[in-house]
C-alpha cells in the first residue's frame, strides 16, 4: 500500500532581512556607574547657572524666546521644563512687536517656531512683512539663508487654511535646494539634513545630536549650553544603554528570534521607536513596558502577514478575544507559546501598576491589542478570498492595523500620574489627534512598501485600493496620498494648541509617534530594511558625543 503524502502547507513568507546586530552587543553593556556619576554631577552644576540666565528679568523678551529655542535644539528642555513654561505663559502676554523693522527674519521665524512648539497661537500674520506687494516672499531674502531656513523650520507648524505658511514652505525648500552649494559645508550638511528630515517632523534625539555638531561649529555659540548639551546627551546615553542591555536580555532569553525566525527581529530598532516617544529618565518604565509590547505586536503582524494559514490564524484570533490561557490547547504547537508569552506580559503589568492604583490601564491595553489582531485578521480573510476593497473600506481597518492606535494606548501604560483614567478613555474614543497619526502612518507605510510587496503574496495596500475606487493612475494616488498626510500633520498642529483637551505632556508622544514614521518610512521602508537606521541606533546608543578631557 502506497503511503499517504501530506501536501505541504503553503506559507505567504516574507524572507525578511536578518538583523544587523548581533544581539550580544547590546546585552553587554554594563552600568558605568562611575561615568554615570560624573556626568550627572556636572550637568547639575551647569544647570543651575543655565537656569539663572534662562529665569534672568533683564533679558530682552525676544532673546529670552531665542534662548528657549536653543536649549530644545540642544536637547536640554526637558531639564528646564517648569521654568520655560512660566517664562513661555509670561512672554506670551507681552507685546513683542515682531513687525518692527528691528526684528529679522530669522528672529521672527524663530520666535514663531518656539510658540507654536509649546502651544501658543501665534497669528501666522508676522511673515506678512518679509513679502512684496506681488504677494511674493521679497527677493532679498535670497541673502539671509539662515532666515530662509528657519522660516522653512517654522512654516511646519502650519494649520489648516495658512496659506502664507504652506506659500513659506514652498518658497524655503526650493531656495535651500539653491543654497546648499553655496554655504559653507557644516551650514550646507545641516540644511541638508533639515530637507531630509525637517526639525518638527525629525525625532528629538536625532536631531539634537545633529544640531550639537552644528552648534559647535558657529561661531556665535554659547560654551556653556554646548557643554551642558554634550554631558546631558552622554548621560542619558548610558541610561538608555541601561535599558536596552535589559530589553535585549528579555528578547534573548525568551528567545524569541528563534523561535519566530520568520518575524522580522528589531530589538534594537524598536527600543529606538520607543525611545523616540519618551526619551527623558523618569520614563524608563513606560520605555521598557512599550518596547516589549512593541516587540511581541510586531511578530503578531509578521505570524499574520507572512506565515501563519488562515485555518491558524482564526484559532489565534478566536485565542486572544477569549483571552483565556485554556484557550491555548487549540494553537498550532509554534503559537503557543507566543500566546502565552502575550498573557504572561500583561499580567506582569497589571502586578506591577496595580501598586500604583493604575491597573486599569492595562485592560485599554489590552482590548487594544485585541482591536489590532481582529483588523490583521480582517486583512487575511481578504487575501484568501482575493478580495480588493474600496479605499474607504481598507482604511477603515488599515488605520487600525496601522497599529498607532495600539501602540498609543500602550504608550500611557507606564506614565504614572500624568495618564488618568479619564486620559485613557479620551484616547479609546479615537479623539482627532490620533486618527491623524494613524493615517501619518498608514499611507506613508503604504507608499514606500507597496512596490516589496507586490512581489509577494499580500493583500492589496492602499495605493491598490485607491486606484480601483477612483480609477487613478499609482502617480497620483501616491500625490493624493502626500496631500492627505500634509493635512494630517496639519490637525496633530492644532490639537497642540492651547487650550488643549488632555496634558501636552501626553498630546507629545503622538507628534513623537508621528516623527518615528517620519524616520522608518519617509524613503523607504527602514524597518524591514534595517540596515539604513544602523548609523541613527549607533549614534544614540552607541557612540558617546566626543568630549575635552577634563569634562569627563
Amino acid at each position: 500500500m502506497a503511503a499517504i503524502i501530506e501536501p505541504e502547507t503553503v506559507r505567504p513568507l516574507g524572507h525578511y532581512p536578518e538583523t544587523v546586530w548581533d544581539h550580544e552587543d547590546f546585552a553587554s553593556f554594563g552600568s558605568n556607574d562611575s561615568a554615570l556619576y560624573s556626568y550627572t554631577k556636572q550637568v547639575d552644576e551647569l544647570k543651575m547657572q543655565v537656569k539663572d540666565m534662562l529665569i534672568n528679568p533683564t533679558i530682552d523678551p525676544v532673546e529670552k524666546v531665542k534662548f528657549i529655542g536653543s536649549l530644545f535644539r540642544l536637547g536640554v528642555s526637558y531639564q528646564f521644563k517648569i521654568e520655560i513654561e512660566d517664562q513661555m505663559n509670561e512672554i506670551s502676554n507681552l507685546p513683542l512687536n515682531l513687525d518692527d523693522h528691528d526684528h529679522d527674519l530669522y528672529t521672527v521665524a524663530v520666535v514663531f517656531l518656539v510658540f507654536r512648539q509649546h502651544g501658543f497661537k501665534m497669528s501666522s500674520e508676522v511673515f506678512n512683512k518679509f513679502k512684496s506687494d506681488d504677494g511674493n516672499f521679497k527677493e532679498s531674502l535670497t541673502n539671509d539663508v539662515n532666515g530662509i531656513l528657519s522660516l522653512y523650520d517654522a512654516a511646519h507648524f502650519s494649520l489648516h487654511g495658512e496659506d502664507i505658511l504652506d506659500q513659506a514652505l514652498a518658497y524655503t525648500s526650493a531656495q535651500l535646494d539653491l543654497l546648499t552649494s553655496q554655504c559653507e559645508p557644516h551650514l550646507a550638511k545641516h540644511i541638508a539634513l533639515a530637507l531630509q528630515h525637517p526639525f518638527h517632523f525629525g525625532i528629538e534625539r536625532i536631531k539634537s545630536r545633529e544640531y550639537i555638531s552644528f552648534y559647535e561649529q558657529m561661531e556665535s555659540h554659547n560654551e556653556l549650553l554646548l557643554k551642558l548639551a554634550k554631558l546631558d546627551f552622554n548621560r542619558l546615553q548610558l541610561l538608555h544603554q541601561q535599558e536596552l542591555n535589559e530589553i535585549s536580555r528579555w528578547f534573548e532569553d525568551l528567545k524569541l528570534a528563534s523561535r519566530y525566525s520568520y518575524a522580522r527581529s528589531r530589538i534594537a530598532e524598536i527600543y529606538m521607536w520607543t525611545n523616540a516617544v519618551y526619551f527623558e529618565p523618569q520614563y524608563r518604565s513606560a520605555r521598557i513596558m512599550l518596547t516589549k509590547i512593541v516587540k511581541l505586536i510586531s511578530i503578531i503582524d509578521d505570524t499574520y502577514d507572512s506565515y501563519a494559514t488562515i485555518d491558524e490564524l482564526r484559532l489565534l484570533t478566536n485565542a486572544i478575544e477569549r483571552w483565556d490561557i485554556n484557550a491555548i490547547d487549540e494553537l498550532p504547537d509554534y503559537m503557543k507559546f507566543l500566546y502565552s508569552t502575550i498573557l504572561n506580559l500583561y499580567g506582569e503589568f497589571e502586578t506591577e501598576l496595580e501598586s500604583e492604583g493604575r491597573s486599569y490601564g492595562v485592560s485599554y491595553a489590552r482590548d487594544a491589542l485585541k482591536l489590532i489582531v481582529k483588523a490583521y485578521h480582517i486583512e487575511a480573510e481578504w487575501l484568501n478570498k482575493g478580495y480588493v476593497p474600496s479605499f474607504d473600506e481598507y482604511m477603515e481597518n488599515a488605520l487600525i492595523t496601522s497599529g498607532y492606535h495600539t501602540i498609543a494606548i500602550s504608550s500611557f501604560l507606564g506614565m504614572e500620574k500624568i495618564a488618568t483614567m479619564e486620559d485613557f478613555d479620551w484616547l479609546n474614543g479615537f479623539p482627532k489627534i490620533d486618527t491623524a497619526v494613524q493615517v501619518i502612518c498608514r499611507l506613508m507605510d503604504d507608499i514606500t512598501s507597496r512596490l516589496v510587496e507586490k512581489k509577494r503574496v499580500h493583500v492589496a495596500t492602499g495605493i491598490e485600493c485607491y486606484m480601483k475606487q477612483y480609477g487613478s493612475s499609482e502617480g497620483e494616488a501616491i500625490r493624493n496620498f502626500q496631500k492627505t498626510i500634509a493635512s494630517a500633520w496639519k490637525d496633530v498642529n492644532e490639537e497642540c494648541m492651547r487650550p488643549t483637551t488632555v496634558s501636552m505632556d501626553l498630546l507629545i508622544r503622538f507628534v513623537n509617534l508621528a516623527r518615528v514614521i517620519e524616520i522608518l518610512y519617509k524613503y523607504e521602508d527602514k524597518f524591514t530594511y534595517s540596515g539604513t537606521l544602523k548609523d541613527y541606533i549607533k549614534s544614540l546608543f552607541v557612540e558617546p558625543i566626543p568630549m575635552e578631557e577634563e569634562a569627563i
